[in-house]
């Protein structure tokens, strides 16, 4: 009888498959579980008694080569407080360019003679974020370049750029309306819509000179205040001001000596009539006159412009936002990307935007991020951890890399992070951000051993102020990785 062959399959011993299996599910059981946070961030978590669910951190290198580092729950949408600039003026920059300015057109109507204006003069705001005082001032200055030093007519602001919409009550957030911070974007931005008021002590006189930044039209302002003895302390309540007239500024305390020189900035009582009030004080400082009325307005159809008014170039504007967290301005770089790639400039349109834009550049294997103003001065914005660690990555690798990197706050350096150091001597560019129940950082930590990582840590809690110092163990971990 002929042998028999037995043919062999490829199959493993029946009890080396149910081994493997179990080594499968045993690492897919492994990968699934959060990896153990560092023990000196754990540490500072119980000490600030803030529990490990109320935070999500991750650390990966920057380039994606490796496995993160740490990830640590990424996956779950977060409030990101101010760090949601950081998606805001990636976008800007990649969209729009680190060169790309902003245009505020001046139009003369009528004709110039012995320094009189026989017309009208018009304003209009295309979103420019930095038309400070400063360079509100050279503005004004150039109109006067044009041999224009009284307008028989109206001086008119067009604000049309940005639809309405975007204002908002200055006391809606958080209560605060006279902190510059709350300013609702606009069209024509002038110095922030804030007054920097400036106290210096005259022992002599036993007063302090006050000056005013801008001067505004129509509002009674008070050239001194009294001294008062004692510290310094909290000098601000010590004046015991005043602003509930829009039209005057009251101080009813006094300055106190020991202070020396002091100022503050206040964003004005009536938002609305801010910019007329402002060009209008600064137009009369510089000699200029008006026979009409400062109002606002539309630019008559086909009128052309006597010159536009540039401003600095994106890649400035964004540091600026990123290194003192700038919220209007970002309000004004966010609601710019609907105006340019949409031509409306309300947030609704700039939202569609930064969704597109998502999609096409950072892609679809995170959850997007829920934008509302784009300032992160919102109880609405989320972002996890997992997408903002991949933008950061992508941003990593493109173009504008250097501009994006050189405008977050350097650790001990400069910004919101001057006076913050880590143990190590470690370097870190990082956004900062905090609101009453949000705090976190972000950004690019340098390592020891040369590699560059990403770095998310954000907390949402009643006491998230309290994780900053786990947030500095999470950096100073980072940096020690050699």
């Amino acid at each position: 009888m002929p042998a028999v062959t037995v043919a062999r399959f490829p199959f493993p011993h029946p009890s080396r498959a149910l081994c493997a299996i179990a080594l499968c599910l045993a690492a897919g059981a492994h990968a699934q579980q959060p990896q153990p946070l560092p023990a000196e961030v754990d540490a500072a978590l119980a000490r600030a008694k803030l529990p490990r669910d109320a935070v999500t951190m991750l650390v990966a290198d920057a380039d994606g080569a490796r496995a993160p580092r740490l990830a640590w729950r990424t996956q779950v949408p977060v409030n990101p407080a101010s760090i949601m600039k950081l998606v805001t003026t990636y976008a800007a920059l990649d969209l729009l360019g680190a060169a790309y300015t902003w245009n505020t057109p001046v139009y003369v109507e009528g004709s110039i003679a012995n320094g009189v204006l026989n017309g009208n003069l018009y304003i209009k705001g295309q979103g420019d974020p930095k038309l400070v005082i400063e360079r509100m001032w050279l503005l004004l200055r150039h109109v006067q370049g044009l041999g224009i030093t009284s307008v028989s007519g109206d001086i008119v602001i067009d604000r049309s750029a940005f639809e309405n919409t975007v204002e908002s009550d200055p006391a809606a957030f958080d209560g605060e309306p006279l902190r510059p911070y709350n300013a609702s974007p606009d069209a024509l931005l002038v110095n922030f819509k804030s007054v920097n008021m400036r106290f210096a002590p005259d022992r002599g006189g036993q007063v302090a000179h006050v000056s005013y930044e801008p001067p505004l039209a129509s509002v009674a302002m008070p050239a001194t205040v009294p001294l008062a003895p004692g510290e310094c302390g909290d000098w601000r309540s010590a004046l015991r001001t005043d602003f509930s007239d829009i039209n005057r500024i009251r101080f009813n305390g006094g300055f106190p000596a020991a202070c020396g020189e002091k100022s503050w900035a206040v964003a004005y009582g009536d938002p609305r009539t801010y910019n007329l009030r402002a060009l209008g004080g600064m137009w009369a400082e510089m000699g200029g006159r008006v026979g009409g009325q400062m109002r606002e307005g539309r630019v008559p159809a086909g009128l052309k412009p006597a010159f536009e008014f540039e401003s600095p170039p994106l890649a400035e504007v964004v540091r600026d936002i990123n290194k003192y967290s700038n919220n209007v301005m970002a309000q004004q770089v966010f609601l710019t990307l609907g105006v340019t790639q949409k031509g409306r400039g309300n947030f609704e349109a700039s939202r569609s935007v930064l969704g597109q834009w998502w999609r096409d550049r950072i892609g679809t294997g995170e959850a997007p991020p829920v934008f509302d103003n784009g300032s992160g001065r919102s109880r609405d914005e989320r972002i996890s951890a997992a997408a903002l660690g991949k933008m950061l990555q992508v941003a990593w690798r493109s173009p504008v890399m250097p501009e994006l990197v050189g405008s977050l706050p350097a650790l001990g350096v400069d910004g919101t992070l001057r006076k913050r150091t880590l143990r190590s001597g470690g370097a870190a560019h990082l956004k900062t951000g905090t609101l009453r129940d949000a705090s976190g950082i972000a950004g690019y930590v340098h390592g020891a051993s040369g590699r560059r990582y990403v770095l998310v840590a954000i907390a949402n809690a009643e006491n998230a102020g309290a994780a900053r110092a786990a947030f500095d163990a999470l950096v100073d971990w980072t940096a020690q990785d050699n």
